[in-house]
């Protein structure tokens, strides 16, 4: 029986883990950023071989076979992986594959330059000026565990020909930010440094990683919108919902 508690115990402990990450990746304020670095992270705790118990083994075995099945493209998919590029918290620190940290830096550039000429139309007169091209010179537990995979990585060096490239490179570069800091605090400091990039980070840097945002946005909609306020306008009803989600608690 004592043996039994104690495994109890013991899986407790593994799956308190998943439990933690989950409430974070739910909350308001995850991104989609947050989930490649989270993976990463819980990849390789459950890889760590210093358990005795088999039963425990055999758990973290299974666990860890079940993310790589689940998780197995997650790198290659542009929407997280420019977004992790672009969270001063993560950059490319926490891809387990040095094809895939290329493929998330080829998409990040080719996004920033698509930034870098939506910016140039807006700002352009209607009689454009000959175009001159730019020189290529150029909280919690949790934390720690984060801190852990940034310590192995240094940063891979990248020939800058663009002006895109430069500004990538050059942040890349630069030390990560604490992993309870804000990313869009970053940007909003650095955005005179690093315009086009930042521009970009406010678009990739505002997707939730997962549905539960949403999910509560309806929830607070179905308080709002109910049989005792049958004439209330849509247009009403979305700026008392706006109000509700955004002005402090």
């Amino acid at each position: 029986m004592s043996n039994q508690w104690g495994l109890l115990e013991k899986t407790i402990t593994v799956l308190a883990l998943f439990e933690e990450f989950t409430r974070e990746l739910s909350s308001s304020s995850a991104l989609a950023a947050d989930v490649i670095p989270t993976v990463t992270v819980l990849k390789r705790l459950l890889a760590q071989v210093n358990e005795a118990n088999q039963g425990i083994k055999t758990l973290k075995s299974t666990l860890l076979e079940s993310m790589n099945r689940r998780f197995t493209n997650m790198e290659s998919e542009p929407l997280y992986s420019v977004a992790t590029l672009l969270d001063p918290r993560y950059k490319d620190r926490y891809f387990t594959s040095s094809d895939t940290s290329k493929q998330g830096k080829d998409a990040l550039i080719q996004e920033v330059e698509k930034m870098e000429e939506a910016l140039r139309a807006v700002s352009e007169p209607e009689e454009k000026a000959p175009r001159v091209h730019a020189s290529s010179t150029a909280k919690s537990s949790l934390g720690s565990l984060f801190d852990k995979i940034l310590q192995e990585h240094g940063t891979e060096p990248v020939q800058a020909s663009t002006s895109a490239l430069v500004e990538v490179q050059t942040n890349l570069s630069e030390k990560t930010i604490p992993w309870s800091d804000k990313p869009l605090e970053y940007w909003r400091t650095n955005q005179p440094r690093f315009p086009s990039l930042a521009a970009t980070a406010s678009k990739f840097l505002c997707a939730p990683c997962t549905c539960m945002e949403s999910e509560r946005l309806f929830s607070a909609a179905s308080n709002i919108v109910d049989e005792r306020r049958n004439r209330l306008t849509a247009e009403r009803a979305e700026m008392l919902l706006f109000l509700k989600k955004n002005l402090p608690q």
